[in-house]
């Protein structure tokens, strides 16, 4: 089984000893449950991580570590893998980061599209893009990674027509796309941008500006995905087709 993962805010490993404490060390305790001899990885979510041994677990939130070595740093993989996300509704955008995040990819830039349901403004606003960022963060830690992906404050359609036109590879999953997103040619380097539309789908215009930017459109399969599955499966398929799940 691999080790379990646990976040510090700064990976500064002081001495032979160190004391995980607080909502992780509850979670390490009261949840994990670990016991003295196990071993763990601490990681600051942005690439640096170490690994210690359990030596204690005192009360219900505090974890004694030892035998921590230096720490080490995990390269950026490539292609980098960001999915623009339009907005979902319900709590179907932490779903999409879930498993994103699982998946492995980089960074989710969540998208107020034309069509989306939900928008988000003022502290609704705010207070979704922290549940995003906070569901990014858990799964990072259950699927063990160390460099936890980014999301990004929320954009404007011609944000994300920015984002796109800097890409080295930018698609958008539409229907009337003409060739499949499994043959298209993937760059071995740079940053891949994929775009995600909302329940009611990428509006003409919004399709028309992705376009202009040096995206195209692409389908997935045979079958309609849900928004909060899409990108989740056409991420799948780019991490196997760039070699980064080999």
């Amino acid at each position: 089984m691999t080790k379990p993962v646990f976040v510090v805010d700064e990976l500064r490993v002081i001495g032979p000893e160190f004391v995980l404490e607080g909502a992780e060390g509850r979670h390490a305790v009261s949840v994990k449950r670990l016991r003295p001899g196990e071993d763990v990885i601490l990681t600051d979510g942005r690439g640096r991580w170490t690994e210690g041994v359990v030596k204690a677990a005192e009360g219900k939130d505090r974890l004694v570590l030892t035998d921590l070595q230096i720490s080490h740093e995990e390269a950026p993989e490539a292609p980098r893998i960001t999915v623009v996300q339009a907005l979902p509704k319900g709590d179907r955008g932490e779903l999409a980061v879930e498993t994103m995040t699982e998946v492995g990819v980089d960074a989710i830039v969540p998208w107020s599209a034309a069509r989306c349901i939900t928008q988000w403004k003022g502290e609704r606003g705010a207070k979704a893009l922290a549940k995003w960022r906070a569901t990014a963060r858990e799964a990072g830690k259950q699927s063990r990674r160390v460099r936890f992906p980014e999301v990004a404050d929320a954009a404007t359609t011609r944000q994300v027509a920015a984002l796109l036109a800097r890409a080295d590879f930018a698609a958008v999953l539409h229907e009337t796309g003409s060739s499949p997103l499994a043959s298209a040619e993937l760059p071995a380097e740079g940053e891949i941008v994929l775009v995600v539309g909302p329940e009611g789908g990428v509006s003409p215009e919004e399709l028309a500006l992705f376009e202009e930017a040096g995206a195209r459109a692409y389908v997935l399969g045979r079958t309609v995905l849900r928004t909060s599955t899409a990108g989740t499966a056409a991420a799948a398929l780019l991490l196997g087709r760039t070699g980064r799940w080999s």
